[in-house]
Order: C-alpha cells, then sequence, then structure tokens
C-alpha cells in the first residue's frame, strides 16, 4: 500500500484587516521566494492582529521554506534513485567520484518554525492543520523520536475535543475522527517505509497509543503485528491479529495476514485453516491468492 502523505503550506485566502489582504500578500511573495517581503507583510500583519490563527501557520511556512539549503557535496558511491551526480573523473578517466547537490535544514531556522508552530498550537487547540504540519516537518527531518511524541500527543488531545477538529480558517474538519485516524495511519507506513527496524518501537508505540482511545480500532492492531513479524518474534505477531479477528471475524485482510503469519512460524494446519476461511470471505483477488497459498502449503 503506497501512502502519500501531504503538506499543506496554509496558503488559502484570509480575511481583509484593515482594507489589506496579508494572507494574500503573502502567498505572493511565497511563490516568488521573495523572503524580504515576506518577512515585511508578516510583521505588519501581526502588528494588526497578533494572535491570528493563520499568521502563526504563515510564519511558520516562511521559517521552515527559509530553513531549507542546498550544497554541493563530493561522494564516492555511484547515483541511483535517491540522487543524480555529476561524474568526476582523474587524469587517467578512472572515477574520482560524483559531485551532486544535497539538502540540508537550518536548525536555527527550523527552531523559529517550530516555536511559531507551537505558539499556534497553544492558542488554537483543536486546528489538525497545525499540528499535522508540525508532523510533518518532524518527518522530513527525520526527527523519529519529536515525530512519534507529537502524534502521540495529538491522539491523546483527541479525546479531549472528540475529534471536533478545526482546519484553515478554523473551519470545521468533516468527519474529523475519521479524517484523524485516517491520518494516523498513513504516519505510521511513512515509519514502516523507512526500512529502518528500530523505527519499528515507534510504529507500535503509535497503534498502541490509539489502542487506547479506539480499542477496536483494526489497523492498529494489525500494524502491531507488523512490528513484531518483520523481526521474527511470532508469537507476539500472531495475538493483536487474534484479537483484531474477534472484532470483525470476517475481515479477509486480516484473516489473510493470520494465515501468512502461522506461515512464517511454521504451523501449516493452521495457516490452512485461516486461509479458507479468507477464501470464505475474501473478494475474487484474495480468494484466488488464499487458493495459491494452501496448495504451497500442502506441497
Amino acid at each position: 500500500m503506497k501512502i502519500n502523505i501531504v503538506f499543506f503550506l496554509f496558503l488559502l485566502y484570509t480575511p481583509f484587516f484593515y482594507g489589506q489582504n496579508y494572507k494574500s500578500d503573502f502567498e505572493k511573495y511565497a511563490r516568488s521566494a521573495d523572503t524580504v517581503n515576506q518577512l515585511k507583510v508578516l510583521k505588519e500583519w501581526e502588528s494588526v492582529n497578533p494572535t491570528d490563527a493563520e499568521l502563526f501557520t504563515s510564519y511558520f511556512n516562511y521559517y521552515f521554506l527559509k530553513s531549507k539549503k542546498e550544497m554541493l557535496a563530493l561522494r564516492s558511491d555511484e547515483p541511483n534513485e535517491e540522487f543524480e551526480g555529476l561524474l568526476l573523473q582523474d587524469s587517467s578517466n578512472n572515477t574520482a567520484g560524483y559531485l551532486t547537490s544535497e539538502t540540508y535544514y537550518d536548525q536555527i531556522e527550523i527552531e523559529k518554525a517550530l516555536n511559531k508552530i507551537d505558539e499556534g498550537i497553544k492558542l488554537y487547540p483543536n486546528r489538525l492543520d497545525m499540528r499535522f504540519g508540525k508532523i510533518y516537518v518532524l518527518g522530513t527531518l527525520s526527527d523519529w523520536d519529536a515525530f512519534t511524541s507529537e502524534i502521540i500527543k495529538t491522539i491523546q488531545y483527541s479525546s479531549t475535543n472528540m475529534n471536533e477538529w478545526t482546519w484553515t480558517e478554523n473551519e470545521k474538519q468533516e468527519n474529523g475522527q475519521e479524517f484523524f485516524i485516517n491520518s494516523l495511519q498513513d504516519y505510521q507506513v511513512q515509519l514502516y517505509e523507512t526500512d529502518d527496524d528500530e523505527l519499528l518501537e515507534n510504529m507500535r508505540e503509535i497503534a498502541k497509543e490509539i489502542l487506547k482511545y479506539y480499542p477496536n480500532n483494526v489497523e492498529s492492531l494489525s500494524n502491531i503485528s507488523i512490528s513484531y513479524l518483520v523481526v521474527g518474534d511470532y508469537e507476539n505477531g500472531i495475538t493483536p491479529l487474534l484479537l483484531a479477528e474477534k472484532i470483525n471475524p470476517k475481515d479477509d485482510i486480516v484473516l489473510s495476514n493470520i494465515a501468512y503469519a502461522y506461515k512464517l512460524k511454521g504451523d501449516k494446519k493452521a495457516a490452512i485453516e485461516y486461509y479458507q476461511k479468507t477464501i470464505k470471505y475474501g473478494d475474487e483477488q484474495s480468494k484466488q491468492f488464499a487458493k495459491e497459498q494452501i496448495d504451497l502449503l500442502k506441497k
């Protein structure tokens, strides 16, 4: 499953203040990367309406975009999908390395961005776009502990505001709980797709926190299972899947995952049993896959 995490730059329409649309002006200068005039607009805006929610998101974007830098770097490894490089050769035409452009972030500007969005979250705790914007930046920086901590704080707060979230312009987020839970799944997938086994603990921590408040969330039970199965801990990997089955005994994805977990464990009998359940409740694609797996297990 490919999940794309989208970062909203909050550059939408805001009301006029004293005859001037500050957000519109900020957007215009942001598009042209005119940081001088961006800051000028922000300062004037702040003097007129210092607690405007959109001011905080605009400051956040200003500092974050300003933090992004590029530098030339010499690398010895051959270019691949992750980076492009200019081949450098010595006088004998032997490869000397590759010249590439690399992105880094100025930590001083990042701290300014995070401080601003923290101010905004404190004043507008229901603004989910602010919280998700901060989480996005922490993920971009690969600051996974802070990323995880911020997600957990947001999960905990969701029980306080009962998922009555707002978005830009303080507009109510429709289907607040569903939108929120789906987004949390995206973040767990983001951790998984780093291919860093150490971050499976972060993924598990988030899933467990979700289950404290949303105990019937099958996706989180599956995520906990995956976090154990990947490292070969089959017993702990199967247990949450069996709980998920109790919640929804006809979920063919859960049933197929249980079958696969038993297959990994070497319990062919149990694996076949659950593939048969998958055939009973699954769609045509799931049924075909389960039949193929049963045939392989019986050989």
